[in-house]
């Protein structure tokens, strides 16, 4: 079981501090690429760093990769492909990244990226534009156009090649819904039917945790995109984007959108209709939605992502062969139910090959070997993710996959897209920093807000306007 905090309060670094936790773990991911030197050491292998899973029973992106391994050097006799995964959440893994992708002693040839982190690391140097090898590439043509933009830089180049996306909703135990007597087909209009049913089952179930949103900046970007943002896109300052406006170029403060998102979440956690407080700021919390609490029936709804079932599938460690018997799925309303009725976040992940790897030519190829057609449909289904390429969409068989694709991928009709400009980690830090402060009760929505617009300020250079 993982260690959880004893108190409600987590200890964590200011963002001042961000430079001092950079050099901390310096050490860390040296002695990931320590053995046989940096990338283009041995021109005849490329190295390759993606994300581990903290839970060892979760070896998808292993299992796959391993696969794509063989393939490659079948292929290609006398190169080799050596591996260099960083096990860690979200937020270690982008710190341990970037201090990897500075020198080229440690850079690999080929990093897994967020997109949300992606437009910081071109801005950074750290990363490699791809156009001259996808101009020659003819499979970059199947790629959807949405897809692609994720991976563009500022300037109009491209530094990564798409493998899916995602989309969110609320996941809902049938077994708990019954108890409760809300119905098996339940699919909210409004925010305040999200909150209801929470409450009723609060009443009717008590030994269950009724709602999970995930806050705070132990978990990071989850708290920002899969709860903040969730609500944030739902409101009246939806019409436009409501963090950032593109006519201007400048980010938005003073957001009623904003403070209502906050009373959302002050709600969950002060009506206790949430996890205990120091569950909800574990960083290990992702882990217990996933692996414990939606399958042992402890969780009546979550707020979360298309690719839960990744974690239920044979061999994941956390088998649950039932979960689609056992689950109900519902689109996250907006606010007051206004158009276009229900909302949704996308992002996904790239492969980008480092500006200072020693191999970038012989990784591209790697890249092409992972993204044929039935390499990208294995790895969406196994990922339970969606599709970016059109030729794998239309696919029956991947369509038929596994339950939930379709609910998913007909979510992209309303879904939005991050404003990852590079000034949006520090930006969604400062809105993780508001989550949590409502969410211990330290502060009320109000000082929250005005909080966030004095942070976005020195995030954003000044770069801001007022709603």
């Amino acid at each position: 079981m993982p260690v959880r905090p004893t108190a409600a309060r987590t200890t964590r670094p200011a963002r001042s501090a961000l430079p001092t936790l950079l050099a901390l773990t310096l050490a860390a991911a040296g002695t990931l690429t320590a053995c046989g030197g940096g990338s283009g050491s041995d021109p005849d292998t490329i190295k390759v760093s993606f994300k581990q899973s903290t839970d060892n029973s979760i070896k998808v992106m292993d299992t796959y990769l391993a696969d794509i391994k063989k393939q490659f050097e079948k292929a290609n006799p006398g190169r080799k492909v050596e591996f260099v995964p960083i096990k860690a959440p979200d937020s270690e893994y982008y710190t341990k990244l970037q201090q990897m992708l500075r020198s080229p002693k440690t850079a690999p040839d080929l990093v897994y990226e967020d997109t949300f982190l992606i437009n910081s690391d071109i801005t950074s140097g750290y990363l490699k534009p791809l156009d001259p090898y996808l101009a020659k590439w003819q499979d970059w043509n199947k790629f959807i156009d949405t897809a692609k933009s994720a991976a563009q830089g500022e300037d109009g180049k491209t530094y990564g090649v798409p493998d899916g996306t995602d989309t969110r909703g609320l996941w809902f135990s049938k077994d708990i819904f019954e108890k409760a007597g809300l119905p098996a087909d339940w699919q909210p209009k409004t925010w305040d039917e999200v909150l209801d049913a929470a409450r009723t089952i609060k009443k009717k179930v008590p030994d269950v945790i009724p709602l999970n949103v995930y806050t705070g900046k132990p978990v990071g970007e989850a708290a920002t995109m899969q709860t903040f943002e969730m609500l944030l896109y739902g409101t009246n300052d939806a019409k436009t984007d409501p963090l950032y406006d593109k006519s201007s170029k400048k980010w938005i403060a003073g957001s009623q959108g904003f403070k209502d998102s906050l009373s959302f979440v002050e709600t969950v956690y002060k009506e206790k209709l949430g996890p205990e407080v120091s569950d909800a700021l574990d960083p290990n919390v992702m882990t217990r939605v996933r692996g414990e609490w939606l399958p042992q029936g402890k969780l009546a709804i979550a707020l979360d992502g298309s690719w839960l079932p990744q974690d239920w599938l044979p061999g994941s460690g956390h088998e649950w062969p039932e979960w689609s018997d056992e689950l109900g799925l519902a689109a996250m309303p907006t606010q007051k139910g206004q158009a276009p009725g229900k909302v949704s976040m996308s992002g996904g992940w790239t492969w980008s090959i480092p500006a200072k790897a020693g191999n970038p030519d012989l990784a591209f190829e790697f890249i092409k070997t992972m993204q044929t057609k039935a390499n990208a449909q294995k790895w969406y289904i196994a990922n339970s993710g969606i599709a970016v390429r059109e030729d794998v969409a239309a696919d029956p068989a991947y369509i038929e996959a596994q339950p939930g694709i379709k609910f998913f991928t007909d979510l992209v009709a309303s879904t939005h897209y991050r404003p990852a400009y590079p000034a949006y980690p520090k930006v969604s830090t400062a809105v993780q920093e508001a989550m949590e402060g409502v969410t211990t009760g330290d502060v009320s929505v109000d000082e929250a807000a005005k909080g966030y617009d004095e942070e976005l300020r020195t995030a954003a250079d000044d770069q801001v306007i007022e709603k």
